[in-house]
């Protein structure tokens, strides 16, 4: 969850809306969001511990093919899209440290080296991505507190509330959906443990407090480092910029230590990357033991690395690297993705009106009103996004229409020797 969008897309949202407070609230109703997507897929994912995410909840509650969609959608937007946003952007930062180091090709070098990694050996994957997390939060944290401590810090610039591309512009309906899309790609993520929840011991009691946790302890580092950021220099300054971390960085310690920041944040992103591929290959892996993917991409190595799903995975993300530049990829992957997850907390109810007696070792908090918030606050995000950002938010439908043909010729009988939870 704590990786690419924190360091990178502020400075978008403060170039569509144009007001640090309408900036803020916007980070604070994402983070809301996610909490209350998160406790309903806690309980969705102690009913149902299985890798795969929305990908079982879905085929268990409407149908195998609404399951196949958001398994679809999750591979080729949920994860390859964001890996190679994420490459896209740590070679961004990179080439803040060493000018002129090509772009792309240090974005695809990233991918492939990660992907291998992922390939060998669980563990060993889990292990490097653990130290990953712990530098990006960390990084964090010392961006917070050595603002506070700089004695450079402007409140002031808080309150300025001139919107849109000038002063005097009106922040309106449409660009608040588009800088929703920009930020619920920040927070992509606060699912990402019921992909894995097949792999856990007492997923009824971990995997609530994986999601719950993650998602609360993140939304206050995020609103933390934005506020931060938007402090550090004059909101012309940051406006429409990427690497926004580099920028308060300089303005805040001078230029040594901003790029010490940059280099740490050009790590915290490679660690982005190897979440996205470790965790997305668990859906494929998935969607291949159920017939709706090729068999051989739910094996498993000695290590139990879903191997094949890791370099399938890995191969989209470096075609996604080469032909594609990062804010395009950003508005694509966060509507698209908002869709796949409304249409679990759909799930959600229905399977509470169809499967009253279901055994649920956790129950989603606030029922139903956290899964009435996040339908309608995605409904409001999709419906505006369509008539703002037509071609991306239109490239994300035929991604799933493209996934509804594709189901059609691949529907085969479920991979009886897949390995069971127990012995993964």
């Amino acid at each position: 969850m704590v990786g690419t969008g924190v360091f990178t897309t502020t400075g978008l949202v403060l170039g569509s809306v144009g007001s640090p407070p309408v900036v803020l609230a916007i980070w604070i109703a994402s983070g809301i969001l996610a909490v209350a997507g998160a406790t309903v897929y806690a309980e969705l994912g102690a009913m149902m511990p299985r890798a795969g995410g929305e990908y079982v909840y879905l085929s268990r509650a409407i149908h195998p093919l609404a399951g196949f969609l958001t398994g679809w959608v999750s591979v080729l937007v949920g994860f390859a899209a964001p890996i190679a946003a994420s490459a896209l952007a740590f070679a961004g930062y990179l080439k803040t440290l060493v000018p002129g180091m090509p772009v792309k090709p240090v974005a695809i070098a990233l991918i492939a080296a990660v992907t291998a990694l992922h390939a060998r050996n669980v563990r060993r994957g889990g292990t490097v991505q653990a130290a990953m997390t712990a530098l990006t939060v960390a990084l964090i944290l010392i961006l917070i507190g050595g603002a506070l401590i700089s004695g450079r810090i402007v409140w002031s610039r808080l309150w300025d509330a001139g919107g849109g591309a000038t002063a005097a512009a009106p922040v309106t309906a449409s660009a608040v959906a588009v800088a929703l899309v920009y930020v619920g790609y920040s927070y992509c993520g606060w699912n990402a443990a019921a992909y894995v929840a097949g792999e856990l011991r007492d997923p009824g009691r971990t995997l609530p407090r994986a999601l719950l946790g993650g998602a609360g302890l993140v939304t206050v580092l995020y609103v933390a480092l934005n506020v931060v950021f938007m402090t550090s220099v004059p909101k012309e300054v940051m406006a429409g910029r990427v690497e926004v971390a580099d920028v308060a960085a300089r303005a805040l310690f001078g230029p040594r230590g901003g790029t010490a920041l940059s280099a740490l944040v050009t790590l915290a992103l490679a660690g982005s990357v190897s979440a996205l591929v470790m965790t997305g290959a668990r859906v494929l892996q998935a969607m291949a033991a159920d017939g709706f993917f090729f068999h051989a991409v739910s094996r498993t190595t000695a290590g139990g690395a879903p191997v094949v799903a890791v370099l399938f995975l890995g191969a989209l993300a470096v075609v996604a690297a080469a032909t594609a530049s990062f804010e395009p990829l950003l508005v694509y992957a966060g509507f698209t993705l908002t869709l796949g997850s409304a249409a679990t907390i759909v799930a959600a109810f229905v399977l509470r009106w169809r499967a009253p007696d279901m055994p649920r070792p956790y129950r989603a908090m606030a029922w139903p009103a956290s899964g009435v918030a996040y339908l309608a606050l995605a409904l409001f995000v999709c419906s505006f996004a369509v008539r703002s950002r037509p071609i991306e938010s239109l490239t994300g439908l035929a991604t799933l229409l493209a996934g509804a043909v594709a189901a059609m010729f691949w529907r085969r009988a479920p991979v009886t020797d897949a390995p069971s939870r127990e012995q993964r």
